[in-house]
């Protein structure tokens, strides 16, 4: 009786781990429901009995627990629900950042030890059902798991109605398997969607003749979200530094506009962002992603090469082949492989956002004649947000980046800042104050009147970091030395200088395809 007793335990806090990591809220939530069935039924049963039982109730079981983890998980670092069907490609890119972060020797490992210990609970389940079933054979404990087993049941069909007859009780499983059955029909009925909005889409870019001639720069700052700009403790960092990059930026005779638009995803999932800025679409899924770019759907990238732009991209965190780039059909790739860095990688960071711009600047723009319409993903304040780098004065001190050898191993590694939230924030400000300051140098620098930079951010970080109730807004700073160029974006309620005037979102920034293709189209 014990040895039932004590699984029954085990697998109730089993079951309730999850939820307790998404939620919190322990004391509202005590009890599973699965476990007390389980338990019950585990009596009932005959011993010898329906051997597959054991396998399939544990297969079960871990499947959901596994589900309900990555939902919580899912929860801290995007800031929505798991989709299975949807977020299981994203595994490849976990371990990615594993690997930036800690190296592929220890990625492995921490991978290897993380399927170890699933393997090692789902033997340990299979054991335990074993070993617990017909453990009590009396009539009175016969009695009591039947009572249960009508009880459990009871209260999970009650719950499967949406009601709670037992407040401190959960169907754990039932509802993780449940949410994740009625996400998959959700999604391919939504692919049905969407598929049909692709194939209605316009097959044809149009040209932007109000900026023919002139270079448009769309510069990503990674993690950089609204909420850095209005929210303590991050505000006290980035805001001073807008103050002063506004006033540095109107010394050198540029312009600036700024607003909020809304980003797809928050905490990753950069390439959504990007997709959805340049296809004029709402992009935030894998899937969506993978339907646009396989259309035959134009981007902005079509559109300024019919304007007669060369189009780039600029991507230093790509280190992979990127088939996604020539779906696009930029003329040039510019990846991590691509770009002559002769300096240390940072943790996952492959190169610092001085370095990149200055590369641009240098081997890319300036060599060429033609306008450039190029897309520039800045990844300094890219997790884990260590070290925290200076912004040089010289631009001509970056040369080949060897100059960045001294900041190697500054500051704390990854696994010892990780260690308290506070201080991660902290670096997350600062890392953010990095690549603005190194964007509004080099803006002042070589931004001229026959350039439109826009500078946004591609999502807000994890809500691990800045918290739940932040929402899904960056900011977007339009700078020019052209003011007339500014003018639409004014008129739409941007306002002057680098600070949006409040937190409020005018639009996904899927908008602004569509917003150039009025301002600036035939």
């Amino acid at each position: 009786m014990l040895r039932l007793l004590g699984l029954a335990v085990l697998l109730n806090l089993l079951l309730l781990l999850p939820l307790w990591l998404r939620f919190g809220e322990i004391a509202t939530r005590w009890v599973a429901l699965e476990a007390v069935l389980l338990t019950a039924l585990l009596v009932l049963l005959p011993a010898g009995r329906l051997p597959w039982l054991r396998p399939l109730l544990t297969l079960t079981v871990l499947v959901a627990v596994l589900a309900g983890l990555g939902d919580a998980a899912t929860h801290l670092a995007f800031g929505r629900s798991l989709n299975l069907y949807l977020d299981l490609p994203l595994l490849r890119s976990v371990f990615h950042l594993l690997e930036g972060n800690l190296g592929t020797w220890l990625a492995w490992v921490a991978s290897l030890a993380g399927l170890l210990l699933v393997g090692l609970i789902g033997w340990a389940l299979n054991r335990g059902f074993r070993a617990g079933q017909r453990q009590a054979t009396g009539a009175a404990a016969v009695t009591v798991a039947a009572l249960l087993l009508v009880a459990s049941t009871a209260l999970m069909a009650a719950q499967w109605h949406h009601q709670r007859w037992l407040p401190v009780a959960r169907a754990p499983v039932m509802d993780t398997l449940r949410f994740q059955g009625e996400q998959l029909v959700e999604t391919h009925r939504a692919q049905r969607d969407f598929s049909a909005r692709m194939a209605a889409a316009p097959t044809r870019a149009t040209a932007l003749p109000g900026l023919a001639g002139r270079d448009v720069l769309l510069v990503f700052v990674e993690s950089y979200g609204v909420s850095a700009v209005f929210d303590d403790p991050f505000a006290e960092v980035v805001a001073p530094r807008l103050d002063e990059m506004a006033e540095r930026l109107a010394a050198a005779g540029l312009s600036v506009a700024t607003g909020v638009l809304e980003a797809p995803i928050r905490g990753g999932q950069s390439w959504l962002a990007h997709a959805s800025t340049l296809g004029g679409l709402e992009i935030d899924n894998s899937l969506w992603y993978r339907l646009m770019l396989a259309s035959d759907r134009p981007t902005l990238v079509d559109d300024f090469r019919a304007t007669g732009h060369r189009t780039l991209a600029v991507m230093p965190a790509i280190t992979l082949a990127w088939p996604e780039g020539e779906a696009y059909g930029f003329d040039e790739l510019h990846a991590a492989a691509d770009i002559d860095y002769a300096g240390p990688p940072l943790h996952w960071v492959t190169m610092p956002d001085q370095f990149t711009l200055h590369h641009f600047e240098r081997r890319i723009r300036q060599p060429r004649e033609a306008p450039l319409f190029a897309q520039v993903a800045l990844i300094s304040s890219h997790a884990p947000w260590t070290p925290i780098l200076p912004v040089l004065d010289d631009w001509d001190a970056v040369g080949d980046g060897s100059i960045f050898h001294r900041w190697a191993d500054a500051g704390d590694s990854p696994d010892v800042l990780w260690q308290d939230l506070a201080r991660v924030r902290e670096h997350y400000a600062r890392s953010l104050d990095y690549a603005l300051h190194a964007s509004a140098r080099w803006a002042e620098a070589f931004v001229d009147d026959d350039t439109l930079l826009i500078l946004l951010g591609d999502h807000p970080a994890a809500p691990l970091v800045i918290g739940d109730e932040a929402g899904f807004g960056v900011p977007v700073h339009v700078i020019s030395g052209d003011a007339s160029l500014l003018a639409p974006f004014l008129a739409r309620g941007f306002v002057a200088g680098m600070r949006p005037a409040s937190d409020e979102a005018f639009a996904g920034l899927d908008a602004l395809r569509h917003w150039l293709h009025e301002d600036f189209g035939p």
